[in-house]
């Protein structure tokens, strides 16, 4: 959440008020008396501001309110195309009806809701065994108010446990490390720096497919190292990062040094996405089958398909889980065991979240997520098609087939003999998220050197399409893309409607000159409403179009989630 200031609501009623607002030769601002015929002639209406900044002494009628606070909420984008989030935006009206009728249920008051924590624990069951909790292993878990909770909660559980083994050995343990790729969302960083842990962030590359590098994991770990952050689903390409292949890497360090290196799978996307689809994650492991694995994460508002607030974190065995974390709590009549950074949150999302693992199951959810990536896939193609897009995301391109032998031959001469059902499938494309990551074709780039990228935002917006541009992390911050996330409610009609748009906006840059791109690309973001003050026009005379903010690299990116 962003931090907010405070404002003084008198010196900036004050500033509007100096303006001597006339109709006549009465102030517009003047009172009227209040009438309650409709909730537009209330005190509200015309004549008096809605209170914003401070309590106002006297009530209003609750038709009013309401339809205030709607009329500005107006103002916000429709959640429905807002392509720039992975987080989910639809349930069913079963599933709504559900999380309406259990809004009051606080998931910290076990007592008193025995069923909602029946429903907590078989969530926990089921996501355990769709990441492959092997045979034996007692896998613990619980819910979270999402990700970032959940991979700080990971990533403790891993500190203490290096701690504890350290001290054992009577060796320094004021020096832990942990490593991610620089691709890493922002809640891997927080954990760090919450924590006092120093982040090794790798640089990514092009040829690393903007994610973490194996090489550079080789590289710089040692006995300090307390884990790894596996990311499953960069949020910049969707590419899923190789577990199995840093697991080995990690496998041969411990039987060169003897040092045991954890993996915390970050599966905020991926984790309701690989165990479904055709494609996996191409082939590897990466998942509890691997024993380096000991904690996974992921967003239930995701691709788990529920409202925002939920998310999983789950451990392999108990045991990977150091006992002094773990809070007894004696409160309200009951005896609970609690590992959260939070107490009291909603519970209704957990009940959201059962109702969608046995209404879809396992076939429902493969329909799912198969058709985000074909859609996804079309897109992709689409934008390629036009000669004026690269894609930078992979999802579309089939993999590589190995050299046809004798049974590969006979197999594909008998299905041409007798036919069958030859459609695609994830399993024929590289496999990753169902992210379309974009950008200007070099010939474009060339032809067109005046126009830039940031302008198909701002144009796509206009037409109340929500897609980010921004920079690849640093290392390869001099590229920038625009991201799409395909979820579950772009039916093919609203895809036909994107691509048709993007063309549209795109060739209206095409037939402007610089000039007036200039101007359009000096325009504010959506959301920057501040005033311009004297002293800010004095320290940037050329604020506006020669004006140029942060770059991604600059700081931490905050809206690629």
């Amino acid at each position: 959440m962003s931090l907010a200031r405070h404002i003084d609501p008198d010196e900036l009623v004050q500033r509007i008020h100096d303006a001597n607002l006339t109709e006549g030769s009465q102030s517009i601002r003047s009172h009227m008396a209040v009438s309650h015929l409709t909730p537009y002639s209330s005190q509200y209406a015309t004549r008096v501001n809605v209170p914003k900044y401070k309590l106002p002494e006297e009530g209003a009628p609750a038709d009013a309110v309401y339809e205030l606070l709607r009329d500005e909420l107006d103002l916000d984008g429709k959640p429905n195309l807002n392509l720039a989030s992975f987080v989910g935006t639809y349930m069913e009206d079963k599933a709504r009806q559900l999380i309406i009728e259990n809004l009051a249920k606080n998931l910290s008051d076990n007592d008193e809701y025995p069923a909602m924590m029946a429903i907590h624990e078989r969530c926990i069951s089921i996501i355990a065994h769709m990441w492959g909790v092997q045979k034996g292993e007692k896998a613990v878990g619980s819910a979270t108010t999402g990700s970032s909770e959940a991979i700080h909660l990971g990533g403790l559980a891993m500190k203490r446990r290096w701690q504890e083994k350290r001290n054992a050995e009577g060796k320094d343990a004021s020096k832990p490390n942990i490593i991610m790729g620089a691709n890493a969302q922002v809640a891997l960083e927080k954990f760090a720096r919450y924590f006092d842990v120093e982040a090794r962030i790798l640089p990514v590359s092009h040829e690393s497919h903007y994610r973490l590098n194996p090489e550079l994991v080789k590289q710089n770990i040692d006995e300090n190292t307390i884990g790894v952050f596996v990311i499953l689903g960069s949020t910049y390409t969707g590419h899923y990062e190789p577990v199995e292949e840093i697991s080995k890497i990690l496998d041969e360090f411990q039987e060169r040094t003897g040092h045991d290196i954890p993996i915390h799978v970050d599966a905020a996307s991926g984790g309701f996405v690989a165990p479904f689809t055709h494609a996996g994650v191409g082939g590897p492991k990466w998942n509890f089958e691997l024993p380096r694995v000991k904690s996974i994460n992921t967003s239930g508002h995701k691709f788990g398909l529920v409202y925002a607030g939920v998310g999983w974190i789950i451990w392999r065995d108990e045991s990977f889980l150091p006992k002094h974390l773990i809070f007894e709590l004696h409160y309200l009549g009951g005896t609970e065991q609690s590992f959260t950074l939070n107490f009291s949150r909603p519970g209704a999302q957990v009940i959201g979240q059962y109702y969608n693992l046995i209404h879809l199951g396992f076939n429902g959810f493969r329909e799912v997520m198969e058709n985000c990536l074909r859609n996804a896939r079309v897109l992709s193609k689409s934008l390629e098609a036009t000669g004026w897009y690269t894609c930078v995301s992979d999802i579309h391109r089939p993999v590589e087939k190995p050299a046809a032998g004798a049974t590969s031959v006979l197999k594909d001469a008998k299905q041409k003999l007798l036919g069958g059902d030859d459609e695609e499938t994830s399993a024929n494309y590289i496999a990753g998220l169902p992210v379309v990551s974009f950008r200007f074709s070099d010939k474009f780039k060339a032809e067109y050197p005046h126009i830039k990228q940031e302008p198909v935002s701002l144009l796509m917006r206009a037409r109340q399409w929500i897609i980010p541009n921004y920079a690849l992390p640093p290392n390869e911050d001099k590229t920038e893309i625009l991201r799409v996330v395909v979820r579950e409610t772009m039916s093919f009609d609203l895809l036909d409607r994107l691509i048709s748009d993007l063309v549209t906006v795109t060739q209206t840059l095409m037939e402007n000159d610089a000039v007036d791109l200039d101007i359009l690309q000096g325009s504010k973001a959506p959301g920057m409403t501040n005033p311009i003050k004297d002293h800010d026009k004095k320290k940037h005379p050329h604020h506006g179009t020669k004006h140029k903010g942060p770059r991604l690299a600059d700081g931490i990116h905050r809206a690629v989630c």
